[in-house]
């Protein structure tokens, strides 16, 4: 548990990073920034400041987005060290909050049945037009799709052999793609199914154990990294449609004994298509369809260095994509971090609204469904927010 001296000794103090990370362009504050944090992390393997609330504090105010990690010369891996960290604290100062986080993301995420029944229960809500009520601290319930009261699962059903197979993929399921954006799944097996892939979502996976390695539940994670590198073992291609999920899944060297073999066949989907859009093999729209906002989710931007791909995937679908935000800064989401860390997602949700809202256009894309909960969730009615995939399938539909 905790960073490793090698991690630890890789940062320079040079300070690349600090105008890159929001919570430190939000504070101006050094403690808020990746160098103050790793400074504080050394400080605690070597015992000269005690992992007390104030760090607790300091690690939980991080949003964990990795714009550190693409601006650092030294290739800091600052992501794996704050998961680290976090798992350290979770052993070092456990909280009544912090145990139930992690047993949500560690545990009741992956229970199919109560996750349907909590979708359900907030269908009945967005039916009973009682969303609009809630705390603003919920607005990860709020800026849902409307959702189908008792929804059906998808995993597992969908499995399909075309005639003259261009090889074998296994979807990731994920924890609430299935439930909450099932329609992104299908734009999925869908374009892959066109490029003549067999699509499959292996029953015994479970949720890519992110947001549990994320909230410092690390055996969790690596048990649910095990449990997944077995699941796909035999497939050709391992494909997410959440940015957040791909980007672990190519961290699974670190998580799982032959996670290496996973990470070494996981793509995002925005990738993977647009390499079968170049290589001729998905094709492009016949007609222009206007311009859409582009929003980068930060696993995508950061943690994967991917930002052509989805912008190609618009353009394939007839569509401009018009930027939103050169410095491609976090919308706030970040996992749980829009509940207990409120008032700094909210600043930062606010921005993203005034970024789109400036372009004139109603229809945003982005990759991920945290990214996507939170746009939605401070848009409100009068706009569209979709996956390129989506947007996609729906310009060949």
């Amino acid at each position: 548990m905790g960073p490793t001296q090698a991690q630890l000794d890789t940062c320079v103090t040079c300070g690349l990073c600090l105008p890159h990370c929001p919570t430190f362009r939000l504070t101006g504050d050094e403690v808020a920034s990746p160098r103050g944090r790793i400074v504080a992390m050394a400080a605690i393997a070597t015992g000269e400041l005690p992992s007390d609330e104030t760090y607790a504090g300091m690690m939980s105010f991080c949003l964990g987005c990795r714009a550190c990690e693409a601006a650092c010369p030294s290739l800091i891996p600052f992501g794996l060290m704050m998961e680290g960290a976090r798992e350290q604290l979770a052993e070092d100062q456990p909280s009544f909050t912090g145990r139930l986080r992690r047993l949500l993301v560690g545990r009741l995420l992956n229970v199919k049945w109560l996750l349907a029944l909590a979708t359900s229960g907030i269908g009945i809500l967005q039916k009973l037009r009682i969303t609009r009520f809630l705390p603003r601290k919920l607005r990860i319930a709020r800026g849902l799709r409307p959702l189908r009261v008792f929804p059906h699962t998808v995993v597992g059903v969908h499995d399909n052999t075309p005639a003259e197979p261009a090889g074998s993929v296994a979807l990731l399921a994920g924890c609430i793609m299935d439930e909450w954006f099932p329609a992104v799944h299908d734009a999925t097996r869908g374009v892959l199914q066109m490029a003549g892939f067999q699509v499959h979502s292996p029953e015994r996976q479970q949720c890519c154990g992110a947001l549990a390695a994320h909230e410092g539940a690390g055996d969790a994670a690596r048990r649910m990294a095990k449990q997944n590198t077995a699941a796909f073992a035999g497939y050709d291609y391992i494909i997410s449609d959440a940015a957040g999920c791909s980007a672990h899944l190519k961290e699974y060297a670190e998580w799982a004994e032959g996670g290496e073999s996973v990470a070494g066949r996981t793509k995002d989907v925005t990738e993977f298509v647009a390499e079968l859009i170049a290589d001729g093999r998905l094709p492009r729209a016949e007609k222009p369809n206007g311009a859409v906002a582009i929003q980068d989710p930060c696993h995508l931007r950061h943690a994967q260095r991917i930002t052509s791909a989805p912008r190609e995937i618009v353009r394939a679908a007839g569509y401009t994509p018009v930027e939103i935000d050169p410095d491609g800064l976090c919308c706030g989401a970040a996992g749980l971090y829009m509940v207990y860390e409120h008032e700094t997602a909210e600043q930062l949700g606010e921005q993203k609204v005034e970024q789109i809202a400036a372009t004139g256009l109603d229809t945003v894309v982005t990759a991920n469904p945290g990214c996507e909960i939170q746009l939605r969730g401070h848009l409100g009615n009068g706009y569209r927010v979709l996956h390129p995939i989506e947007l996609y399938w729906e310009s060949l539909s």
